[in-house]
């Protein structure tokens, strides 16, 4: 028989000794989703990749929240960093419970310009890794027959967008990768979902060039909700996805754009 809502206890940390990977968590989505989730509980490393002083700033930050964390620069393309990086964790905070995936790139390159090169750059920044980091934490997670991954992806994996061809495709792999991991990790207690940011306003925009941005005004004005994404509403949708709220939810996706996209 079920527990009626209405009677489970409120749990002010509900994440309390669960320990999170996020990756590329020095700033913007990533580093809004650490401080979410140790604000709930969890231990937190803090993975970036020569982002030191941005890194600790972040761990700064988690640790006022009275949770734990570490930093660590690890190059996701190279397997044994990888490695290294998990066995680091376990050894530091405790084996990975929660994987939050949001390394990646934003190559902004036309279709005529997309050669082979960055093509597989593309996929390999944007979904490979992720591949990666999966292998690396779930053999843990069916051991323990409870786990969470929750994979960053974009609304560009269903919008497509022009100079983006790469990267929309890597992001639509990762739905599939979701997909798939939930249906076979579901038996052991791991949920696995992918959160799609739409237009969310991170200081990395700034570094697009000029003829790759689009006016405030404009992306606002194709929106249900009439302002800019922050990285915390991207964030709280994690954290959902982490808690034991959401333990009967895998395999899905959920737009984060304001309703910029509806299905």
């Amino acid at each position: 028989m079920t527990t009626p809502l209405l009677d489970l206890p409120l749990v002010a940390r509900p994440l309390q000794g669960r320990v999170a990977l996020v990756t590329g968590a020095a700033t913007g989505i990533g580093a809004a989703t650490a401080r979410a989730l140790a604000a709930a509980g969890a231990a937190v490393a803090v993975n970036h990749f020569a982002q030191i002083e941005q890194a600790r700033t972040a761990l700064d930050q988690i640790r006022r929240t009275g949770s734990r964390g570490i930093e660590i620069s690890a190059d996701l393309t190279d397997p044994d960093a990888v490695s290294m990086m998990t066995s680091q964790i376990a050894n530091e905070l405790g084996p990975v419970d929660i994987l939050v995936n949001n390394a990646g790139a934003y190559p902004r390159l036309n279709w005529a310009q997309t050669d082979e090169d960055a093509w597989a750059h593309a996929l390999e920044v944007n979904l490979t890794i992720h591949y990666r980091t999966c292998q690396a934490v779930t053999d843990g997670m069916v051991r323990r027959q409870w786990g969470r991954i929750i994979n960053i992806g974009s609304v560009n994996a269903r919008a497509g967008r022009t100079g983006l061809t790469a990267y929309s495709a890597a992001k639509a792999g990762l739905t599939g990768l979701t997909r798939s991991l939930a249906r076979e990790l579901g038996p052991h207690g791991i949920c696995v979902n992918t959160v799609l940011p739409g237009a969310i306003q991170v200081p990395a925009e700034n570094d697009l060039p000029a003829h790759h941005r689009r006016r405030p005004e404009d992306q606002i004005n194709r929106q249900c909700v009439p302002r800019r994404g922050q990285p915390e509403d991207v964030a709280a949708a994690v954290a959902f996805f982490a808690s034991p709220a959401a333990s009967f939810i895998s395999g899905q996706s959920l737009h984060i754009d304001g309703g910029w996209i509806l299905h």
